[in-house]
């Protein structure tokens, strides 16, 4: 294989996971309850009624996923910090825990001597609870302010080692799953059935998106002027959303991919890359949709120094839909002949289909025009919880997922030209799959949460030989 047929050195690989999703120990050293342990916690939250007060107990058994990593040949790993351990009542005012400071101190230290790049989400979802208690947490914008307080601290703390971050994950989900239709955590929906206490489905979740919007622009700005001069590293925001294909050659079903694209991308990504919103949003939500003024479109356009792209699947897409948050447009997996597009994973949204895996890259690359940071990738396995260990590790599906998108990967960074410098795996460890509780299991590494066991499955095997063989050397 030729260097042009390989990925450029250095490139990051590894894997992705979240600190609620694997940590455990919520208790420990001085943290706080989130916004995740409260929702979990409710009957009916998650499919079996379990949270995440043990995950993986990754919190203190952080020292046997680095040395997983490093068994695996990682790169890089990327993981995120939890607001409740390092302020564990999450304001500008509240006190820093020191205690929690050094937990994620000594990690960084200890991926480093690893040889593993650490790559560092500030903010994936685990709101301190005591923020929303306050004022309501993202549909305030006072926690603007106390965002970018948290996000100072850890650029102080950690900055000195830690060359990438990223601000917020997936402001998509934050706003529809948390505040439209309310399957993840603070819950909030127009349905008094599952929201209680309250909430709008036509206008929260586009003021929580303009909020996280301004938060994740203000902590940027903080970092390049305070932190990046000396500490040298880099900052942007990762962005969920899957290839939309048009369901056929019909020009109202060519519209609708885009509009679906434009909502579930181009929300997030125009302002922030391009300085607008999309025209089929404004058209859609008129004056729900909140405008930036003058000097926040100065503050948002361009506050990203690269794509952070996490994505899963592909969806063949239809007019006429009644969801706004899908941009009015339906989806299936079913072609017009009656066949499937790809093999379906455990979880109902996801089948694998890598044409779309490069296809988006594409796009993206095209639209955006900035370097493409592969922040999120997964299988689920259909089934894979109820089988026996001894069967669960052969995880054939996730495997072919897995080499069918890199070949993809590859394909658009040596053969369209695509700026691509990262891929991580979702996940290194199956973990706490938020609403899905433990069922949904998404691993290279097969968990058993009685023993906290963890058994490699085929899958990392075949991501570890995939890179070795086509990364190029240093010194190609």
């Amino acid at each position: 294989m030729s260097v042009q047929s390989k990925l450029p050195s250095p490139f990051l690989w590894g894997y992705a996971t979240a600190s609620y999703q694997i940590e455990g120990s919520p208790a420990a050293d001085g943290r706080l309850p989130s916004i995740w342990d409260t929702f979990a916690s409710k009957p009916g939250k998650t499919l079996d009624g379990l949270d995440g007060s043990h995950a993986t107990e990754s919190y203190s058994k952080w020292k046997d996923d680095i040395a997983l990593l490093k068994q695996y040949g990682a790169k890089s790993y990327r993981f995120s910090l939890s607001w409740s351990r390092i302020i564990p009542k999450g304001g500008r005012g509240d006190p820093v825990n020191e205690a929690g400071i050094k937990h994620y101190s000594d990690f960084i230290d200890g991926l480093l001597e690893a040889g593993i790049t650490p790559f560092v989400t500030i903010y994936h979802w685990d709101l301190p609870q005591e923020l929303h208690d306050r004022y309501g947490g993202w549909l305030d914008r006072r926690i603007i302010d106390d965002f970018v307080n948290y996000a100072e601290v850890c650029f102080k703390a950690f900055g000195d080692r830690v060359k990438h971050w990223l601000t917020i994950n997936e402001p998509w989900c934050v706003a529809v799953l948390g505040y439209c239709v309310g399957i993840h955590a603070p819950g909030r929906c127009s349905d008094r059935n599952k929201s209680p206490e309250g909430g709008d489905s036509a206008t929260e979740p586009w003021i929580v998106a303009h909020h996280e919007i301004l938060a994740h622009a203000q902590a940027v700005k903080i970092y390049r002027d305070k932190y990046k001069p000396a500490q040298g590293g880099e900052i942007g925001i990762t962005l969920n959303g899957d290839w939309c294909m048009p369901y056929d050659d019909s020009p109202e079903n060519v519209k609708a991919a885009q509009d679906a694209l434009d909502t579930a991308i181009g929300w997030f990504a125009d302002p922030i890359y391009r300085g607008f919103y999309p025209e089929s949003m404004k058209k859609m939500l008129g004056s729900r949709l909140p405008t930036f003024t003058e000097e926040e479109w100065a503050l948002v356009h361009g506050s990203s120094d690269f794509y952070g792209m996490n994505t899963y699947t592909t969806k063949l897409c239809k007019a006429g839909g009644t969801l706004e948050h899908h941009g009015l447009t339906d989806s299936t997996f079913t072609r017009p002949d009656g066949t499937q597009l790809g093999v379906q994973a455990h979880c109902s949204w996801l089948q694998a289909y890598a044409p779309g895996f490069r296809a988006l890259l594409n796009y993206l690359w095209k639209t955006y025009k900035k370097p493409i940071y592969v922040t999120e990738n997964g299988f689920a396995v259909k089934d894979e919880g109820s089988k026996p260990l001894s069967e669960a590790i052969h995880d054939t599906d996730r495997v072919n997922y897995y080499q069918g998108n890199l070949d993809a990967l590859l394909a658009a960074a040596t053969e369209d030209g695509c700026d691509i410098r990262s891929y991580f795996g979702w996940s290194l460890l199956d973990n706490f799959e938020w609403g899905d509780g433990y069922v949904t299991r998404f691993g290279v590494t097969y968990v058993n949460y009685e023993t906290q066991e963890r058994t490699p499955k085929d899958s990392a095997r075949l991501i570890a030989k995939w890179f070795g063989e086509h990364v190029a050397s240093a010194s190609a």
